[in-house]
């Protein structure tokens, strides 16, 4: 948290996952959930940081990330967007790509403190259509297509396969086909191997999002952010199937975030979140 002075304060939470759910209490509820959680100067890395959130008092700025949750999922970012931003009215509210390395940039921190250097890269596995993974609302998988002609889906619980330069196209040639996907997967790269030209999106944080395009030198390589439409246009290999009303997948948001806050309230007796 940034208070009006400027000064920074730094809080741990083991409530990471759904984290983007206590949002949508507004400033009060997010404030009300500090106590008895600061811990200045414990930054977990970018490999261990699973969700963020920055709250900058003064200027009326919330930035936030998440690996799970309903903002990292197709069928209900766009909704948990203007959730959370009629819960912060007056407010600037944006998505870090970068995770906690952007929240350390933020308060004029080193943003390599937390870059997990030692790590290799976690090579996601690809998947067989009709994959158990993929046979859930909320698909754990990643879309990948090549030219106009091939579409693969990879696992999204590792490392973002545009993070592997161009060691992917090996990997491609023995992955299994899909024909056209059609599963609600939160993040995707197209690969146009002609033109050496490449589009990738990610509806979660992925470490050193911004500097990708050093890993595949000699290519046009375009970050399209959470903008999974601009993969749709860019080939005929993925087409998502119809989202439910968004009435719906409103109600089904509203009604986790009062779960999570009946369950924050068990193990938080008196603290209220609005």
């Amino acid at each position: 948290m940034v208070r009006e002075s400027g000064a920074h304060e730094l809080y741990r939470t083991g409530w990471a996952v759904g984290i983007d759910l206590d949002l949508l209490g507004g400033p009060a509820a997010v404030l009300a959930m500090l106590p008895g959680h600061r811990q200045d100067g414990w930054w977990l890395d970018d490999v261990m940081a699973q969700a963020g959130v920055l709250v900058d008092l003064g200027r009326k700025v919330l930035l936030f990330f998440a690996w799970e949750g309903p903002s990292a999922e197709l069928r209900s970012r766009a909704v948990m967007f203007e959730l959370v931003r009629a819960a912060w009215p007056g407010w600037e509210v944006r998505w870090l790509y970068d995770g906690a390395a952007e929240l350390r940039a933020y308060v004029g921190l080193d943003p390599e403190y937390v870059r997990c250097c030692d790590s290799e890269l976690s090579l996601a596995p690809f998947l067989a259509p009709g994959d158990e993974d993929l046979d859930r609302p909320a698909p754990l998988g990643l879309v990948v297509t090549v030219g106009g002609g091939r579409c693969h889906v990879a696992s999204n619980c590792f490392d973002h396969p545009a993070r592997e330069g161009e060691s992917l196209l090996d990997r491609l040639a023995q992955a299994p086909e899909h024909g056209v996907c059609r599963l609600h997967v939160n993040s995707g790269i197209h690969l146009d191997p002609e033109r050496r030209r490449l589009g990738w999106w990610t509806l979660y944080s992925s470490p050193e999002a911004y500097r990708v395009p050093e890993l595949w030198p000699g290519w046009t390589v375009e970050f399209w952010q959470d903008e999974w439409s601009r993969h749709v246009g860019s080939c005929n290999r993925f087409s998502p199937a119809p989202f439910d009303a968004e009435a719906d997948v409103r109600a089904a948001v509203l009604a986790e975030a009062d779960e999570r806050r009946t369950e924050w309230a068990r193990y938080h007796p008196g603290v209220y979140l609005g």
